[in-house]
């Protein structure tokens, strides 16, 4: 009975312990490197994605006011999460573990870098490592690029991949491609994923109507779905494939959220009515008080004249 309260509790104990453990990223992920140089540019905008999607929990870098979780998401500054690789920062964000959660489906591979070139300003120490060559099991010893063109007659996005080496350019077939459309909150994936033909080319259909900007453009990013064999190539590319959105106005109706000056008339018309029903009902406390003062002094008034309550005269004779 003894041991078996012990095993029980050695059961209880150690997803605790489970949890304490070092976060250890594969060793074949620590070596990633980013395919672009990262500069103030980069780092502005790794700065926005990062006060979006890692503010709430990291707070702000270098000032330790991450909020309080166990385990602990930690200061981004600290040197515990700066001596990470780019390559281990790069997993632990994309895959995420236990409360930190997988931003795979929220940022596209080139945001993550940009999240990464933010973190690594808070280090002074660090040098950037630039992938120049993409290791490819397909095409070895080759950069791997892509870019995006618009049908608007078709309502089609093509996805082009090529290989370029010291011997030419060749196109990337048979590569599986992903497109995802950025929205508020979060990426979109439009149409299934595709694989590249013989020239190298991916096709998507976009949605009828699917909203873009003002003008009509909307941010798409494609991605090779399988990074183990093409890395972390991505392209994000503005394009004009979207319906024209005209920002509906707050303030050119009347409507509860709405100002005070274009409010409903009904809303206005019933707070109107009801601070004066409420003043109304304090003056009416305030003439029911007045009243009953003046008829209890009226009353202790009467009881004091009535003969009574007057003293008894001494009538004896001298």
């Amino acid at each position: 009975m003894k041991y078996s309260a012990g095993v029980i509790l050695c059961l209880m104990l150690l997803p605790s312990f489970a949890k304490g453990q070092d976060w250890v990223v594969p060793e074949e992920r620590r070596g990633r490197l980013s395919t672009f140089p990262f500069t103030d540019e980069t780092r502005k905008e790794g700065e926005r994605l990062y006060m979006i999607n890692c503010h709430s929990c990291h707070g702000d870098p270098g000032k330790n006011n991450y909020i309080a979780l166990q385990p602990s998401p930690g200061d981004p500054a600290t040197e515990k999460i700066q001596r990470n690789s780019d390559g281990e920062i790069f997993h632990k964000v994309t895959v995420g573990r236990g409360q930190m959660p997988s931003f795979r489906s929220v940022l596209t591979t080139e945001e993550i870098w940009k999240v990464v070139s933010y973190l690594r300003s808070f280090n002074r120490d660090y040098v950037q490592k630039v992938m120049q060559v993409i290791t490819s099991s397909a095409y070895p010893g080759a950069v791997i690029s892509m870019r995006m063109t618009y049908d608007e007659a078709a309502k089609v996005v093509a996805v082009i991949a090529s290989a370029t080496s010291e011997t030419g350019t060749v196109p990337v077939t048979g590569a599986g491609v992903r497109l995802l459309a950025m929205r508020y909150f979060g990426h979109m994936q439009v149409d299934e994923e595709k694989l590249t033909d013989n020239s190298g080319t991916a096709r998507f259909a976009v949605p009828e109507g699917l909203p873009g900007d003002t003008a009509g453009n909307i941010s798409f990013s494609a991605q090779f779905t399988d990074e183990q064999v093409f890395g972390s190539v991505s392209k994000d590319t503005i394009l004009s494939a979207g319906a024209v959105t005209i920002p509906v106005s707050l303030r050119a109706k009347r409507a509860m959220w709405n100002t005070v000056r274009k409010a409903p008339v009904w809303v206005i018309l019933s707070y109107g009515l009801g601070v004066l029903a409420v003043w109304g009902f304090i003056f009416l406390v305030m003439f029911r008080l007045r009243d009953i003062f003046t008829v209890g002094t009226e009353l202790m008034g009467r009881m004091q004249a009535s003969p009574g309550n007057q003293e008894p005269q001494n009538n004896q004779q001298i």
